[in-house]
């Protein structure tokens, strides 16, 4: 990249925490569609607070499902900002995994899930969407947010798979470490596109805003 390129960078948001969430549920595009709990209002609005901080961002997109559009919709408020939404950040589908949490479903159905995880063009819950799947989707869109929005910043709102997928990419990593990522609910992560199109991970999962403690106290 030469010193008059600027890059591009993806803000990656979890949407904030549903009834599902705090039950470490699966809650995928197959089964309900959950509005965000008290919680998950709440670190809605502190994203929103440090985002405005920040000050950067230009875009914001969203997935369709609620979870999400509340999520963008309220920082969206925040920094004045139209939010678009896309079908290609829905969450996977989990088939008749959907509502059950990981627990359970390595009760019920073990051999399923240990091929879900060894390979990502297994289907998941019997009718759900594997993994490859929502990489051709993601690489998708992520190249066309890049086209579209070169040099300038924009928020992405979306799910656990989505954003595993867009880190795993950024890193050149391997489908499996997928499963090694740990996306809390309302947690911001930063991926930086050079105009070449390298990636670079900036980000992981930081929730130091969710945080009171960690906010800075006001001087007497």
């Amino acid at each position: 990249m030469s010193g008059t390129e600027v890059p591009t960078t993806l803000l990656l948001v979890r949407h904030g925490a549903t009834a599902l969430t705090a039950e470490r549920r699966l809650s995928g595009n197959g089964g309900s569609d959950p509005a965000l709990s008290d919680i998950g209002r709440r670190q809605a609005e502190a994203v929103a607070r440090r985002l405005a901080e920040h000050g950067t961002v230009q875009v914001v997109v969203s997935s369709p499902l609620r979870r999400c559009r509340e999520t963008a919709a309220t920082v969206a408020r925040r920094l004045r900002l139209e939010v678009g939404v896309d079908d290609a950040l829905r969450e996977a589908d989990f088939g008749v995994w959907e509502g059950l949490t990981f627990t359970e479903v390595r009760e019920r159905h073990p051999d399923e899930l240990a091929a879900w995880r060894e390979s990502p063009t297994a289907v998941p819950g019997g009718t759900g969407e594997p993994l490859d799947a929502v990489t051709r989707r993601v690489t998708l869109y992520r190249d066309k947010l890049l086209a579209r929005y070169a040099g300038r910043t924009v928020l992405v709102v979306s799910h656990v798979a989505p954003l595993r997928t867009l880190v795993r990419l950024a890193l050149g990593a391997p489908p499996e470490s997928l499963f090694r990522m740990e996306l809390a609910a309302a947690s911001v992560s930063a991926v930086v596109y050079a105009g070449d199109g390298n990636a670079s991970l900036r980000l992981l999962n930081d929730t130091s805003h969710l945080r009171e403690e960690n906010r800075p106290q006001r001087t007497r």
